[in-house]
C-alpha cells in the first residue's frame, strides 16, 4: 500500500505554504514519522528545503509536463519508505494552464489524480470573517478535490483569531492551527525565489524553530490523521533515460537545477552520475562519456567561472568528441560571453554561438513544448519535450536560425514562440529545463 498523502495549498502565492509545510515536515520527522516531501509543478529550490527538513529527496509532480507514466513512476518514488507524504503546492490551488481536466499543472490535478486531502494554508491579514468565504470557494471549487481544513497564518492577535475562526465555524470548516505574524519566519530570497537551501545561513536552527511553531501552534496528530487517498502507483522504467552510461553533472553554487526525477531515473538504468565543479575549476572527468551543465545562478558567480580555464579548456576538450548539453544557466555558461547585474562582461565556453544579459532582466515564465530539429544528447530529431522556463536573462545575440537552433517551440497552449536553443558540434542547450518528453521516447544508453 502506498503511504498516505496530504497536499498544503493556499488561494494564492505568499500565503505561507512553504512555511508551514517545512514546519510540519520537520516537526513529524522530530516525532519518528517516515515523512517524505513532493512539490506541485516545475521547482528546484523548494524540494531543496524538503529534503533538509526531512532528510530524504523531494520529488516534483507535474500534471502538465509529465505524462502520466512519468507521473505515477515519480509519485512512486515520492511516496517510498514514507509513513507520510506532505505535498507543497505552487501558486494557488487551481492555478495552471487551460488545457483537460488533470492536464494542467494545476496543485488541484496532483490532490484528485492520488485523493490526497488539501490542507489550506490562510493568510489572514487584512480579513476576518470574510477568510471563511475564501475557503468556502475553494471547498466547493472543484468536486475532485477535498478541503479537509484550514491553517491560520499572520494572526495579528487572539481576538482576531476568535473573528476568523467564527467565519470559519459558519462553513463548518475545521481549523487545525494557527501562526502569527513573524517575520523572523520570512526566508532569505533572491530573483528565482528562496536563497537555495545550501547557502542558507544556520539552517537546522530555522528549521527546528519552524518545528517548535508547529508543536505550539498547529494539531499535528489531526493534521496527520487527515491523510490519505490510494497514491501513486509506477515502474522506474517510465523515469527518463540517461544521456550516457557515465554522464558528468556540474555541480556546486552556479550549478544546482537538476531535478530529482531526472538523476533518479538515470541512475535506475544503470548510468553513473559523475559531479564536478567548475566554481573550483574542475573540468568534466574524461572517463565520462556524456556532460550535463545544469541551471543554477552562473550570473553570481561570472567572473569565477570566467578565471576558470582548467575548467573550460577541459570542457572544450571533452566537447571535441562528446556530447555536451546546458540547461538554462548551463547554456549561458556555453556561450561565447555573460554580462552580469553591474554591466561587465565575462567570457564563457564559446562552444555556442549566444551571448547573454543579467543587467537588463526581463523575465521568461512558463512551460515550453518543444520538438527537436536534429538527433543530439536529448534525442532523435522530432522527439517532444516539455519543459519549462524561468529566468531573468536575455539573450543579445539574434534568434538561432533553422541550422543551428535546437528547437521549434510552443508554449504550453500551442502557441509557436518559434525557434529556441542552439546546437552545434556536440553542444546543445536551451533556457528551457527538460522535465519531460511525448510522442517520441528517449534514446538508449550511447
Amino acid at each position: 500500500m502506498s503511504a498516505p498523502g496530504l497536499l498544503v495549498a493556499a488561494p494564492r502565492s505568499g500565503s505561507g505554504k512553504t512555511t508551514v509545510t517545512l514546519a510540519l515536515m520537520r516537526a513529524l520527522a522530530r516525532r519518528g514519522v517516515a515523512v517524505r516531501g513532493a512539490k506541485c509543478g516545475p521547482d528546484y529550490i523548494d524540494p531543496a528545503f524538503h529534503q533538509a527538513a526531512t532528510g530524504h529527496p523531494s520529488f516534483n509532480l507535474d500534471s502538465f509536463a509529465m505524462e502520466d507514466r512519468l507521473l505515477d513512476a515519480v509519485g512512486h518514488l515520492a511516496t517510498a519508505g514514507a509513513d507520510l507524504v506532505i505535498a507543497e503546492g505552487s501558486m494557488g490551488l487551481f492555478d495552471g494552464i487551460v488545457a483537460g481536466e488533470g492536464r494542467t499543472g494545476a496543485n488541484a490535478d496532483i490532490a484528485a489524480r492520488y485523493g490526497w486531502p488539501v490542507l489550506l494554508i490562510l493568510d489572514v491579514s487584512g480579513a476576518a470573517q470574510s477568510a471563511a468565504a475564501v475557503a468556502l470557494g475553494c471547498a466547493r471549487f472543484d468536486a475532485r478535490v477535498r478541503v479537509a481544513g484550514v491553517v491560520l497564518n499572520k494572526v495579528a492577535s487572539p481576538r482576531h483569531r476568535r473573528l476568523v475562526e467564527a467565519g470559519l465555524a459558519r462553513i463548518g470548516m475545521p481549523v487545525l492551527g494557527a501562526l502569527a505574524r513573524d517575520a523572523s519566519l520570512v526566508l532569505p530570497e533572491r530573483h528565482l525565489g528562496l536563497v537555495q537551501a545550501r547557502e542558507t545561513q544556520d539552517l537546522d536552527a530555522r528549521l527546528d524553530r519552524l518545528a517548535d511553531l508547529a508543536e505550539a501552534g498547529l494539531d499535528l496528530e489531526a493534521i496527520r490523521a487527515l491523510a490519505g487517498g490510494a497514491g501513486p502507483s509506477g515502474r522506474a522504467g517510465a523515469l527518463p533515460r540517461p544521456p550516457g552510461q557515465r554522464v558528468a553533472v556540474a555541480s556546486d553554487a552556479a550549478f544546482t537545477f537538476l531535478y530529482p526525477h531526472m538523476a533518479a531515473g538515470w541512475r535506475a538504468m544503470g548510468a553513473e552520475i559523475v559531479p564536478f565543479s567548475p566554481l573550483a575549476d574542475e573540468a568534466p572527468p574524461e572517463r565520462c562519456d556524456a556532460c550535463w551543465l545544469p541551471g543554477g545562478y552562473p550570473e553570481l558567480h561570472a567572473g569565477r567561472l570566467a578565471a576558470a580555464t582548467r575548467f573550460r579548456d577541459g570542457l572544450r576538450r571533452f566537447a571535441a568528441g562528446k556530447p555536451v548539453h546546458g540547461e538554462c544557466g548551463g547554456y549561458m555558461v556555453l556561450g561565447e560571453s555573460l554580462e552580469d547585474a553591474a554591466g561587465e562582461t565575462h567570457a564563457m565556453a564559446g562552444l555556442l554561438p549566444v551571448a547573454t544579459s543579467y543587467r537588463a532582466r526581463r523575465l521568461h515564465l512558463g512551460y515550453r513544448v518543444a520538438r527537436l530539429r536534429a538527433d543530439g544528447i536529448l534525442g532523435p530529431a522530432g522527439t517532444c519535450l516539455v519543459g519549462h522556463e524561468f529566468h531573468y536573462a536575455s539573450e543579445l545575440t539574434e534568434a538561432p536560425d533553422a541550422g543551428v537552433a535546437l528547437a521549434d517551440v510552443t508554449d504550453a497552449e500551442g502557441r509557436p514562440l518559434g525557434l529556441a536553443g542552439h546546437r552545434l558540434g556536440h553542444v546543445t542547450g536551451s533556457f528551457f529545463h527538460l522535465i519531460g518528453s511525448r510522442e517520441v521516447p528517449s534514446p538508449p544508453i550511447g
